[in-house]
């Protein structure tokens, strides 16, 4: 039975929603100070260096405290990181070594990983972030938007939105070293009957990438009947993935054919005020600098109504406006922004292209969620909604001493 128009919404609910297929999702970070996060890690540790050397009210001003967060605030350490557990106020050692995370959409950033600093940091994210971990990342519903439904990333995401109400982080397995797949129970089963024993939980992940869409009450992922349809999206799915992950797990890092790969042709200035788009010319006005060909796909690639390109740049063009720690941020365009910014042209680029072999698997026999109700997959019990028991060492507490998790 094929799906109707408007799916997940207003009483017609024949296509699943991601919330069934992947139940445990966890909440957008939230840092409670903007500071602790920015696109290159010079800055990070000058902040914290600038934060340690300051003492009392200029402390306590500088650190920009929260009904959650304050330097005397007693908190537990992030799983995996040995950074302090003792209150800020006393701390006066080096910056802990910055984490690459994926900052909204497309936007990879770096991370001061002390939970001191950070008022909802998502611990159960950490515990499952290792070498295995995929993470699929809601953009969040806003209407007419065309934009992807989802991204994935192997960097820990902080689930920040461009616009519209945040999405959820939905982790791939549930445990540590790849283990339980975060997918409702049956599910695997359901879809290694029908389509072949070959059905794995980064094949399942893959046919979401390329099929997902928005809809009013959430992500909604239709699943095909045919598996020869079934397959031509997994085989999608891992391009997508491959393009997304940017490398990550041993991939190769995306690439334009010849002769349309961007180049600079005009050196970026130190200071770039203005980013422009030349259509005629294919090219990216940064200031005076000049990168082409960009193709227009590239340009106008959206999440949320919003340009990825332009929001990208703005994250790091003048810090005028910003005070406090904020505003320390490099002085001249770091070089290493302009191969970040090739590579995120190439990577938009080539989603781009991929769109119409999506737009071709939409149509065909879907699995409803009848057909899931029927198989026993719906209702997914609550357990499955909640995070799995992984600890397997003690995790340190406030002020030193061991939590009891």
């Amino acid at each position: 039975m094929a799906a109707r128009a408007g799916a997940g919404a207003g009483g017609d609910d024949d296509i699943p929603l991601l919330d069934d297929l992947m139940p445990w999702s966890v909440r957008p970070l939230r840092t409670g100070r903007p500071w602790v996060t920015a696109p290159d890690t010079a800055s990070l540790k000058a902040r914290w260096a600038r934060l340690v050397r300051a003492e009392g009210a200029e402390r306590e001003r500088l650190f920009g405290p929260t009904r959650s967060r304050g330097p005397r605030t007693p908190v537990a350490a992030l799983p995996g990181q040995s950074t302090s557990t003792a209150r800020f106020a006393r701390e006066s050692g080096p910056c802990p070594e910055p984490v690459r995370i994926l900052h909204g959409p497309f936007d990879e950033q770096w991370l001061i990983p002390d939970h001191r600093l950070i008022d909802a940091a998502r611990p159960e994210l950490w515990r499952v972030a290792d070498g295995h971990q995929l993470f699929a990342v809601e953009h969040g519903y806003v209407p007419q938007d065309a934009g992807p439904a989802l991204s994935v990333t192997a960097l820990l995401p902080d689930g920040h939105s461009a616009a519209g109400r945040p999405g959820r982080i939905r982790p791939l397995y549930r445990r540590p070293g790849g283990l339980e797949p975060n997918l409702a129970p049956g599910l695997l089963g359901l879809l290694r009957a029908r389509h072949g024993d070959a059905v794995t939980a980064e094949s399942v992940l893959a046919w979401i990438v390329t099929a997902a869409r928005h809809s009013p009450a959430g992500c909604v992922v239709p699943l095909p009947a045919d598996t020869a349809r079934w397959w031509a999206g997994v085989e999608l799915g891992g391009e997508l993935l491959r393009l997304q992950l940017r490398g990550a797990r041993g991939g190769e890092r995306p690439r334009l054919p010849g002769g349309r790969r961007p180049y600079v042709r005009a050196a970026v200035p130190a200071a770039p005020g203005t980013l422009e788009y030349d259509p005629d010319d294919e090219a990216l006005l940064l200031g005076s600098g000049r990168i082409s060909p960009v193709p227009a796909g590239a340009w106008e690639f959206r999440v949320g109504g919003v340009r990825m390109l332009e929001l990208w740049f703005a994250r790091r063009a003048s810090a005028d406006g910003a005070d406090g720690l904020e505003a320390i941020r490099p002085r001249d365009w770091p070089r290493e922004w302009t191969s970040e910014l090739l590579e995120l042209i190439t990577v938009l680029a080539l989603l781009t292209e991929l769109r119409p072999r999506q737009q071709a698997l939409a149509d065909g026999p879907q699995l409803t969620t009848g057909d899931l109700r029927a198989a026993g997959v719906l209702p997914v019990a609550a357990t499955a909604r909640r995070p799995a028991s992984v600890l397997d060492h003690q995790e340190e507490g406030p002020d030193g001493q061991f939590a009891l998790l």
